[in-house]
């Protein structure tokens, strides 16, 4: 594959740079990028409460709610798995044409949107264990597109040495802050399942926190699609732009 040579213009010079401390990740992070940080931490808290509030209670809605027997829960998750690997197989390379905060705010707030459509259908009693899964499915269809793109967010909006500590440092966090709780939380809502009242609430809460999340993936986001990542963070290690070099072939993405 023929590359064409990069223009003059992008020469960047990188120096040896020693090994990245905790101090300057933190320095980078909250002192030079803290919009960034703001977003990369926003989005994994949001999709990682979505994801773990649904999947974590899944097996419990569908035994209490819905009186599915428990050896026969596994079978709902099928179908579960296809929506999720189908959206970002299906829609993943609109984030890289559409581009990136449109296609987040779009999957995310309409997630959102729908898991809040499916509380209240769950609240007047017109679901069963096939529609319910049903919604579910369309709903993460979109949410799990949303979610990867989070994670490709995080990877490319902070300097080359960052990327990898980045998404291990906001997942991390994401877990704590929305991961951990949500099970906790839907669980109590569950309760004995005699009343769907305060799981539908739950379910506003869901949709009301993902839609957040796109909300500010749209103020906050970058417009990072089919752009050098070197263009989007400059490297820690970069000692001169535009200075004159030999122009050397582009690497491929």
């Amino acid at each position: 594959m023929h590359l064409e040579p990069v223009s003059q213009d992008k020469a960047i010079e990188l120096t040896g740079a020693a090994r990245v401390s905790y101090v300057q990740i933190a320095r980078t992070m909250l002192r030079e990028y803290p919009a960034r940080s703001f977003l990369g931490f926003t989005m994994m808290a949001t999709q990682a409460f979505l994801y773990n509030a649904i999947f974590f209670t899944y097996a419990l809605v569908l035994t209490t709610f819905y009186h599915v027997p428990a050896s026969d829960t596994a079978l709902y998750f099928f179908p579960f798995a296809a929506g999720n690997l189908l959206g970002p197989l299906t829609i993943g390379h609109l984030f890289d044409t559409v581009g990136r905060r449109k296609m987040i705010l779009t999957t995310y707030c309409v997630s959102g949107i729908l898991l809040a459509i499916s509380g209240f259908l769950f609240h007047q009693g017109t679901l069963n264990a096939f529609t319910q899964t049903l919604m579910w499915c369309v709903i993460f269809f979109l949410a799990s597109a949303g979610a990867s793109s989070a994670y490709l967010t995080v990877s490319e909006i902070f300097p080359l040495e960052l990327r990898g500590q980045a998404i291990s440092f906001f997942f991390a966090i994401s877990q704590l802050a929305g991961g951990v709780a949500a099970p906790s939380i839907f669980g109590a809502l569950i309760g004995s399942g005699k009343d769907p009242g305060p799981l539908s609430i739950g379910y506003y809460a869901g949709g009301a926190i993902m839609f957040a999340g796109g909300l500010v993936a749209w103020f906050f986001g970058v417009n990072a699609e089919r752009k050098a990542l070197e263009n989007i963070a400059t490297p820690l290690s970069a000692a001169r732009r535009n200075q004159p070099a030999t122009a050397q072939p582009a690497l491929a993405s």
